[in-house]
């Protein structure tokens, strides 16, 4: 039977089962989980800060190694201390913690299992949630998505957490480093936290900049073709210092 703790560092209940932790055998956290630990929850602190999400709506996680640290269902993060990291192995097993992890597990393990991924942001951002109950896939209005490997798919709505929802997402982000999920939000991932982060932010900028866009009575936004998108993204792949700046 599930018993609940109060934390009185932070005044929040969880839960967890007595015959659960025994199974999955958690263990101290190591010198680079908690480095790891510290700037995911600078990363998850920023979506906030950054008005991608609201409250405690959205979730970040990176690996290391051969484990995921994520953040714990329902707990704002400006609670989180280095004493919270919760950690589980790549078959969702938890090893850190006793915060329970997020209820989207599930998309987080998917992308880890199925790419290169060192890190994973979701997030409710407004422009981008508005854009996926509108369209199939974001209109190409800015060359940008060509850093996201491509047009930005919309994920078929499927309930938060469920295997189904992961499944949707994979196949929305094939051959793509970010997709939108239908009436849900975003979710992108990269090498690093950093990556993954400025990931989410532009694909928010890029809803924003089509919703404005297309929001001008009598005109519609000019869009930039397969071939325009696909070129800019391989431009993009030497962006920055090892070659001579672009715009």
């Amino acid at each position: 039977m599930a018993e609940q703790r109060r934390d009185q560092r932070g005044g929040r209940d969880t839960r967890e089962s007595a015959g659960t932790v025994g199974e999955t055998r958690r263990r101290s956290v190591r010198a680079e989980e908690a480095h790891a630990w510290g700037a995911l929850v600078a990363t998850a602190r920023r979506t906030v800060s950054d008005g991608l999400v609201v409250g405690t709506s959205g979730n970040v996680s990176v690996r290391v190694g051969d484990t995921v640290l994520v953040t714990p269902s329902g707990v704002p993060y400006d609670r989180l201390a280095p004493t919270d990291a919760v950690g589980v192995d790549l078959d969702g097993r938890q090893v850190l913690g006793t915060l329970l992890p997020t209820s989207e597990l599930p998309m987080h393990l998917a992308v880890y299992r199925s790419t290169d991924a060192h890190a994973v942001v979701h997030t409710h951002a407004v422009h981008a949630t508005a854009v996926s109950t509108l369209v199939p896939e974001l209109p190409s209005v800015h060359y940008m998505s060509g850093a996201l490997g491509g047009p930005v798919r919309v994920a078929p709505y499927a309930t938060y957490g469920t295997e189904e929802l992961a499944e949707n997402m994979l196949r929305a982000l094939a051959d793509r480093s970010a997709c939108l999920l239908q009436n849900h939000g975003t979710i992108a991932y990269g090498a690093s936290l950093d990556q993954a982060f400025d990931r989410t932010a532009q694909l928010e900028w890029m809803c924003r900049l089509w919703l404005t866009a297309s929001s001008v009575p009598g005109l519609s936004p000019t869009l930039l073709t397969g071939e325009q998108v696909a070129e800019a993204g391989e431009r993009l792949r030497g962006y920055g210092q090892g070659e001579r700046a672009v715009g």
